[in-house]
């Protein structure tokens, strides 16, 4: 995935996301910070690059990407990233399809065209009620829902795991297939531990650290 895009999320997050303080986390557990990544994930050009670092992870590391045709999590703290990992994946494909067309217009030879790699895919998006509705179709997952469908579980923050594992136990229920996970910071407190015990051999990869997020915050402290 490209550096700057990467590099600049990780400020954002630093800037918009992360304080220092004393801090009850929805774990329980005492914290001296806090990473309201939503601040982040929200935010204009946040929720952008959060798109297609995570569509990047999706494409560059996954094993088979081109079976992948959704991505979810548990409402809210994926919502965002849903949204614009699913946006990104159609961006992507847009512009493998013009440049595919201008190829094809200039008549290049199929040697010439060959680093346009593969076609980017369509990746969809889904959510995860914390319950089922009462109301109307009484669904609990909303969005993309295609039984023995390969799909990415994300969310914004992982703790001890207990929000992304209550997705993929959803996703699971619904009869879809979940090929990895993907967190966009691992606070390193028993989470992925958590999250690979209750879905043995799928990977689970993390964005940045909690670790990462205070130094880069502490770093432009310091600048200031």
């Amino acid at each position: 995935m490209p550096t700057d895009s990467r590099t600049t999320l990780l400020n954002l997050i630093a800037t918009h996301s992360f304080k220092l303080g004393d801090f009850t986390l929805a774990s329980g557990q005492k914290s001296d910070y806090y990473i309201d990544c939503r601040i982040t994930t929200l935010h204009a050009e946040g929720g952008r690059l959060s798109g297609l670092v995570l569509h990047d992870l999706i494409r560059d590391i996954l094993p088979n990407p081109e079976k992948i045709e959704a991505v979810g999590g548990l409402t809210m703290g994926a919502d965002p990233l849903v949204s614009n990992t699913a946006s990104a994946s159609a961006w992507a494909l847009a512009d493998y399809n013009e440049i595919a067309q201008l190829s094809e217009a200039l008549e290049l030879d199929p040697d010439e065209r060959s680093d346009e790699g593969p076609a980017p895919t369509l990746i969809h998006g889904f959510l995860v009620r914390k319950a089922e509705k009462t109301h109307g179709t009484g669904r609990r997952i909303e969005g993309f829902l295609k039984p023995g469908a390969h799909v990415i579980i994300v969310d914004d923050v992982c703790t001890t795991g207990g929000s992304t594992i209550t997705a993929i136990e959803a996703t699971r229920e619904a009869g879809m297939h979940v090929a990895g996970v993907l967190c966009l910071v691992d606070r390193e407190q028993g989470g992925r531990a958590n999250i690979e015990a209750a879905i043995p051999g799928v990977p689970f990869h993390s964005v940045f650290t909690a670790a990462d997020v205070r130094a880069a915050h502490i770093a432009q402290q310091k600048s200031k």
